[in-house]
């Protein structure tokens, strides 16, 4: 990172190249030939970087993020020869490269694969499809930005990229609960039975005609619930409160549905297996009034407690919503800063599907390249 000491060096380095050329019989009147010019801040920059350890690049286009968004975005920026750079993350927020994807198994609802695809499978072939046009994708972690200037600064621990133009594709993580059972591995339900993602998951055949449960109370716990019951035979609101937080409207929906019954002042604090099955088969569920652990069988359960989007490491570099979602003009990818643009579930709190995250990728690329255009960008300038 630099510090105000470094920054203040190579501005008065800059100045001090300027007046060299200004003065008569300076630097500038003693070249026999035209020597190129330092490009502005980006050749300080650049040396900057340089004295502090780091790599820099220089490109047209760079990409924060690795699910359907992002590769959406490269693959069409790349055919569109912009020579995209890619940062895919190294275990950002606790995830693998591939984002929520790689947390799935069955992959049902994604056009092209009648008979489903394996999550992790079908993030690799959007990555093997933005490597076969040339993006250039690097395996680590975008940690800070400074966009108050062009061109645009992006940071990882070993990288500087020097940007005209950038894709922010860093997604929004699912929050979980964590009690025993709930994890992934021996012992755990997590993709056996547990969810975060009733849309997803949902008509699985694993919760056809079985009873299921939703952890939540606001309107994404009423959505989700009812949009359960189309499949299960049951479905069971478990709330830690007397009354949910969810619209008036919402509620209603949920209440008079009569196949939904909410067990209030109730949180889970187990997870059972199902015999040798090895998929869920009941939750041990604790009355927060009185003390009492009932036991609950159900055959799936979802967290529907909302999404944290991945918007940290902007440091309020772009305009974020109340809840850190970025915030773009509607009906485009465009963000509060020119140049910048957003796309995927970092900037989409209402339907968060992969197949909508990449429609949205397609756009921010789109919506790159005309900007680029409009800037007048050189071609070539990736390195």
């Amino acid at each position: 990172m630099y510090s105000c000491m470094n920054r203040s060096r190579f501005l008065k380095s800059l100045i001090s190249k300027a007046r060299s050329f200004a003065r008569p019989g300076g630097l500038g009147s003693t070249l026999s030939q035209p020597q190129p010019q330092p490009s502005s801040l980006t050749s300080a920059f650049s040396s900057s970087a340089a004295m502090n350890g780091l790599e820099t690049h220089n490109t047209r286009l760079c990409i924060v993020g690795s699910g359907p968004a992002a590769h959406t975005a490269a693959i069409y920026a790349a055919r569109a020869e912009l020579k995209p750079l890619l940062f895919e993350g190294w275990m950002a927020n606790d995830i693998a490269p591939g984002g929520q994807l790689t947390t799935t198994t069955d992959v049902e609802n994604f056009p092209g694969f009648p008979e489903g695809i394996l999550g992790a499978e079908l993030t690799d072939k959007f990555r093997k499809q933005s490597e076969r046009f040339g993006t250039k994708i690097f395996t680590e972690t975008v940690t800070k930005v400074d966009f108050t200037s062009k061109p645009l600064k992006l940071f990882t621990d070993t990288r500087t990229v020097l940007a005209d133009a950038v894709i922010l594709a860093t997604g929004a993580v699912a929050k979980r609960l964590n009690f025993v059972g709930s994890g992934e591995g021996s012992g755990g339900f997590w993709n056996r039975g547990i969810s975060a993602c009733a849309v997803c998951d949902g008509a699985a055949p694993i919760f056809r005609n079985k009873p299921l449960a939703v952890i939540g109370g606001g309107d994404s716990a009423m959505e989700e619930a009812n949009f359960l019951t189309k499949y299960g035979s049951k479905v069971f609101i478990i709330h830690r409160r007397d009354a949910f937080r969810a619209s008036k409207i919402m509620q209603q929906r949920a209440l008079s549905n009569p196949k939904i019954d909410v067990i209030w002042n109730s949180t889970v604090v187990e997870a059972y297996g199902d015999g040798e099955r090895g998929v869920l088969g009941g939750l041990k569920v604790k009355n927060v009034v009185t003390g009492d652990v009932s036991d609950l069988k159900v055959s799936g359960l979802f967290f529907a407690i909302g999404h944290e989007p991945a918007t940290k490491f902007l440091d309020g570099g772009v305009e974020l919503d109340s809840d850190g979602y970025v915030v773009t003009k509607p009906g485009t990818t465009e963000t509060s800063v020119a140049g910048v643009f957003a796309a995927g579930d970092v900037q989409d709190k209402k339907y968060r599907q992969a197949i909508t995250a990449a429609g949205t990728g397609c756009m921010a690329a789109l919506d790159a390249e005309h900007y680029l255009q409009e800037i007048g960008s050189q071609q070539g300038k990736s390195d």
